[in-house]
């Protein structure tokens, strides 16, 4: 079986050899890999992946070294999260704040808000961010993933954000009660949200 995946990124830097590191995503699930190659590839372009080896039209350019799929994470609604959306730090669970909506409707459809955030936003935040890119990029294109998703749901994305936002602004006007203590607080640092850190800090158990 084929496994459709769209490269994310390209690592400007190149190995000796002449190869450059690129990840790719495959949104459906969804699935990252990161492989080796030399082909002058680019951002948004389409791959094939049959077994450990990844294919461009057809065509053999590169080995699979790492690859992690959501079916390995487990997905946790028992906690207060300030930004709604949340990952522990070794990326094994995603949280979604307890407070919001598990299924939101958005143009006569109902969405699944763990699939959206947690899964196609949350994740592959949070696997780029391993991959040492900073947050502004991670999160850049984790809402390009969860936009795309969204939209293969049949609905909008401006209706889709009309109503997530509504319920993300009453999320962090909520104080803080309960938090995870495995939270990766990368997000908070990186916006110098003191008082939403302080919160977590207060709220998290020893």
């Amino acid at each position: 079986m084929k496994d459709e995946f769209k490269i994310i990124t390209r690592e400007k830097k190149t190995f000796e050899n002449g190869l450059s590191e690129i990840i790719a995503i495959e949104f459906r699930e969804p699935t990252m890999i990161k492989f080796e190659s030399d082909e002058p590839l680019k951002d948004g372009e389409l791959l094939e992946v049959r077994g450990s080896y990844v294919y461009h039209n057809g065509i053999q350019i590169g080995k699979i070294k790492i690859m992690k799929s959501a079916n390995d994470v487990k997905a946790n609604h028992n906690f207060d999260i300030k930004y709604t959306g949340g990952y522990s730090l070794d990326g094994t669970t995603i949280f979604l704040d307890e407070h919001f909506p598990e299924e939101i409707e958005v143009e006569n459809k109902k969405i699944n808000t763990m699939l959206t955030i947690g899964y196609h936003h949350e994740l592959p935040e949070k696997w780029l961010s391993d991959e040492k890119f900073e947050y502004p990029y991670a999160h850049e294109k984790a809402t390009g993933i969860e936009k795309e998703f969204v939209e293969s749901l049949g609905v909008t994305w401006k209706g889709y954000c009309s109503v997530v936002d509504r319920n993300l602004r009453n999320v962090y006007s909520k104080t803080l009660e309960k938090s995870p203590p495995s939270l990766d607080l990368a997000p908070y640092l990186y916006c110098r949200d003191k008082e939403a850190l302080n919160e977590i800090r207060k709220s998290s158990p020893e």
